[in-house]
Order: C-alpha cells, then structure tokens, then sequence
C-alpha cells in the first residue's frame, strides 16, 4: 500500500506510520514542516509530492490537528478556532480533494482520524470538539461524493498514546478500564484499508469511552 498520513509526525501519528511501515506500506509520513494543509497550495503541494515519491497513491490518512488545548469557552480565541478548524476540517477537505483524481486511479480509500471528542460535548475543548464534529460529517459526506471510486471511513479513537503519569485516570474512563495504543489504530487503520464493502461510517476505538458521560476529560 502507498499512503499519506498527514498528522503522521506527531505522537499517535509517528507511531502508527511506524506500525504500517512494519507491514511493508510505502508511507509519507507528513507534518507541520512539510507544509500548511489548511491552504489549497500546501494541500495541493502535498499530494504531489507523495505521488511523485510513491509512484501512486492507495491510503490517504488525514490526521492533522490543532488545538487540543483545555481552555474555558469565554477564553477561546478566534485563533484557537481557527487553527482547531484549519488543520482538521480544512485540511481534511483540501488534501483529500488534492488527492481525489489519484485514489479513483487506485480506487483508494480515505481514513479519517477523528476522536471521540466529536461525538461528545467536551466544553473544556470546545474549538477541538466542534473540528472533530465536522470532520466526522466529512467522513460521510465524501464517501457519497467519491463514491463508488474511492471509499472514505473514519477510525474514532479515545485515550491513546496517553503521558505515564495520565494512564491511571484515562483508565478509568473507559469500561475495559485500560488505555489504547497506537497499535490499537494501526489495526483499525490495517482493517478499514482492506474493507471493501465498508464506507461512510466510522470505526470507534476507544475502550468503550462513548459508553461513558460526555464529560471532557480535563474539567
């Protein structure tokens, strides 16, 4: 498989590119430095890019983000929001968009990395769970545009990738009373990529944390 994970430089992202490379995926793992996904330029810059080292393009993982910071809703400003809404729902739209023509070529698939925090009211991270929200929306509104070429789905993890001193209390939150893993997605990524007949839906992972109160995890 040839993907493009955007997001993949991060903490969960480098993790799971390292997992799929482990499986013998071809990946361009891209960050920060490699460009603004939130601009049609950067997005479009991008693609390019990977196709031209890739020779293709099978996997597009937009996992860009930006914002997740705890902060009272009267203390958020307009450029929390728009870096929230830059990076996930902007970046989501135009790099896939960028990338569209290549994954009919393939029939390819898009794998949204959303976050539970989209289907929760998260009040301490309300820039966050608004972006993850819309960006759960894209996930089903691209999988009819691009459809029946390419499929679009979209993995919903929780606690993963989680501090050692935080590993307790995330534990906690979830009825299987541990945390995830970066492998955790990895797998869900491994099987959505596979998946034929699954589109427009999403993935949840998470330990069961959706099944808990929508309260954010830092209050």
């Amino acid at each position: 498989m040839r993907a493009l994970v955007t997001g993949g430089t991060g903490k969960l992202g480098s993790a799971v590119v390292e997992r799929l490379e482990v499986e013998g995926w071809q990946v361009v793992a891209a960050g920060s430095r490699d460009g603004d996904v939130s601009h049609v330029a950067g997005a479009r810059a991008l693609v390019e890019r990977t196709v031209g080292e890739l020779g293709g393009l099978d996997v597009l993982v937009n996992g860009a983000s930006r914002g997740f910071t705890a902060k009272p809703f009267e203390q958020v400003t307009e450029d929390d929001l728009d870096a929230a809404l830059g990076a996930t729902v902007k970046g989501s739209f135009l790099v896939t968009q960028a990338a569209a023509a290549h994954l009919r070529v393939s029939r390819g698939v898009v794998i949204m990395l959303e976050d539970v925090a989209g289907y929760q009211p998260w009040t301490s991270f309300s820039a966050h769970s608004a972006a993850k929200a819309a960006q759960s929306m894209l996930t089903r509104v691209l999988a009819r545009a691009l459809a029946p070429d390419v499929r679009v789905v979209g993995i919903v993890p929780g606690a993963v990738a989680v501090d050692p001193d935080q590993e307790e209390r995330r534990a906690a939150e979830s009825p299987l009373g541990r945390v995830g893993s970066p492998d955790d997605v990895a797998e869900a990524i491994l099987y959505l990529a596979g998946a034929e007949f699954v589109t427009g839906t999403s993935l949840v992972v998470d330990g069961g944390r959706l099944l808990q109160s929508g309260a954010s995890p830092v209050t």
